[in-house]
């Protein structure tokens, strides 16, 4: 179909949406029409990039006139206008539902036996046996206790003794109130349907809470609860940093995500790092990739050092060879604290900028980091490619959902570019369930295969230029995304990271943000042990109970993490290496 052949009484974007270029016989007309479709798209997308931001200066402005801005409405179902970039639809994988019994799971109480009124029986009645019906109840009420503490006095040596109360009533309150302000507080609730019934409890707010204790009879001050929930939780942050060392030594490779925090009124980042057997929050001050490395090392105090791996990353980093020979100059192969390698700095290097310094700083730290050996190392981190999360490890995953969510965020005005984009978007899909097959059935062959695919796939021109520029971007980071063939373990998503993030993102909506470092801190244990209990198949609330009344039921997470690890394959092709 040529331009010419068009009905003239057609509207132009009638026009725009009819005319295909594959139709064209004539191939220089059919490299102009395609030239000037993209053009159109070019220009589309810069005309609705002016709009936006008239429209925000225009709200900018109305707001500095003390008036309000356009309301935020999100679209709906307005083809190549939403917002809504997730993937779970294109690559689900329908699997056959199968209806659990529940009553398998429910612990009994008691039975009761519920007998016949026998005079309401026929005479030739015969016993049959009983039907048995599960009936879940709970009893909520105060068990105040007033201890009589013996108490004695030794003339000769001059000393009182006096009875200990049991272990975990400690304070003006019992272990079950302790625990179930913890819980109540601290406990993930439901997240659309994506966590298990146990922890649908939790993520109330003090104030919530209060008024939940003062309706049970339980009188306790908003500061008493402050305290009860915040401090004195030295064991806890012990066992956290047991859990995360463990989950670091169980497996070669670990999520990372970041998400935004509050503290005190002023932005913060909560990093999370997780695997499928556990889950660390670590709130710092900023986001940037010194902060991910003091993050790697649970928070310790950065410890530079200058060495062949420092080189190699300045390298990488283009740092002029000047600096790099001035740096030759300091102390070698010696761990500086972060206030010494600064002070070599400013003796040393006083004209060194700002940047320069970061990228020194954040090399000497990175080769600290792979160095050490009293923090475990990590091999691969499954991220997404922001520049903070890069050269950390000796290989970073990346994860095929978040590289699908760039392809959807393109909105072609064209029809036929509309058909292109949709048709490449089916094949990368189709590419990716084919990634899911050979992780559960690998060979050498099928790796072969996909990496042939791959660039038949990602290399291949069209007549749409965004999504032909948006592949080459793709294309920079083949050794990342398939990086799943060297090691099939790997997974091809960050969603534990992700669901991480948006259960933090929850508490922060809730409870807004802490005020204080150590509130902030306390947080970040106890989300941490909420979800790693979760995914060790343990009850929050009874883990809680255990540890404030030392019962000793439940082992500690970092030992049943390590069991488990040993039983689970998350690591076998980096063992052969």
């Amino acid at each position: 179909m040529t331009p010419k052949l068009i009905s003239s009484d057609l509207s132009e974007i009638d026009l725009l949406q009819t005319i295909e270029p594959k139709g064209i016989a004539d191939e220089s007309m059919r490299q102009i029409v395609e030239i000037l479709l993209n053009l159109i798209e070019q220009l589309q997308s810069k005309v609705k990039g002016l709009e936006s931001e008239n429209q925000r200066l225009r709200d900018e402005f109305n707001r500095l006139k003390g008036e309000k801005g356009q309301p935020d409405i999100k679209a709906k179902n307005k083809k190549g206008f939403e917002n809504k970039h997730s993937s779970e639809q294109e690559r689900k994988t329908p699997k056959k539902h199968c209806k659990g019994n529940k009553n398998q799971t429910i612990k009994i109480d008691r039975e009761e036996i519920l007998e016949y009124p026998q005079d309401k029986l026929p005479a030739d009645a015969e016993f049959k046996g009983y039907q048995e019906v599960i009936v879940q109840d709970i009893t909520l009420a105060t068990d105040n206790i007033l201890f009589r503490k013996e108490k004695y006095y030794s003339p000769s040596v001059g000393k009182t003794y006096l009875a200990e109360l049991p272990c975990g009533y400690e304070g003006e309150f019992g272990p079950g109130i302790k625990t179930l302000v913890i819980s109540l507080y601290y406990g993930a609730a439901r997240l659309r349907g994506k966590l298990p019934p146990q922890s649908c409890l939790g993520n109330m707010t003090q104030g919530k809470l209060l008024e939940f204790l003062e309706d049970i009879g339980i009188s306790i001050s908003a500061g008493y609860l402050s305290n009860l929930l915040i401090k004195n939780h030295v064991d806890f942050e012990s066992e956290k940093t047991e859990v995360y060392a463990s989950g670091l030594e169980s497996s070669p490779w670990q999520h990372l995500d970041q998400t935004g925090a509050r503290v005190g009124g002023v932005n913060y980042t909560t990093n999370v790092v997780c695997n499928p057997l556990y889950t660390i929050y670590s709130t710092t001050a900023n986001k940037d990739r010194l902060s991910v490395v003091k993050v790697l090392q649970n928070g310790r105090e950065l410890e530079l050092i200058l060495n062949q791996l420092t080189y190699n990353l300045l390298e990488t980093f283009q740092l002029p060879a000047k600096w790099k020979n001035a740096l030759k100059l300091l102390p070698q192969e010696t761990v500086l604290s972060e206030a010494e390698f600064n002070a070599l700095l400013d003796t040393y290097l006083p004209k060194l900028g700002s940047q320069q310094r970061t990228r020194i700083s954040e090399a000497a730290a990175i080769a600290f980091y792979h160095q050490q050996t009293d923090w475990p190392v990590v091999q691969t981190l499954v991220c997404d490619d922001a520049p903070q999360f890069k050269l950390l490890t000796d290989s970073i995953a990346l994860f095929w959902v978040h590289e699908g969510r760039h392809y959807k965020k393109l909105t072609p005005y064209v029809a036929c570019h509309q058909k292109t984009l949709d048709k490449f978007l089916d094949d990368f899909w189709d590419y990716y369930r084919d990634l899911l097959a050979y992780k559960h059935s690998p060979s050498q062959q099928r790796a072969d295969k996909l990496r042939s695919e791959f660039w038949k796939l990602f290399d291949t021109p069209s007549d749409y230029q965004q999504l032909d520029e948006r592949k080459r971007l793709t294309l920079l980071k083949s050794s990342e995304l398939l990086y799943v063939l060297e090691h099939p373990e790997l997974p091809l998503h960050n969603n534990p990271a992700e669901l991480a993030a948006r259960t933090m993102v929850q508490r922060r909506h809730i409870s807004y943000a802490t005020q204080t470092l150590e509130g902030t801190q306390t947080w970040d244990t106890f989300m941490s042990l909420v979800a790693t209990t979760r995914k060790l198949g343990i009850s929050f609330f009874e883990y809680i109970r255990d540890r404030i009344s030392h019962l000793g039921n439940i082992p500690s997470l970092g030992s049943i993490i390590r069991e488990k690890s040993v039983l689970n394959p998350f690591g076998c092709s980096w063992v052969t290496e």
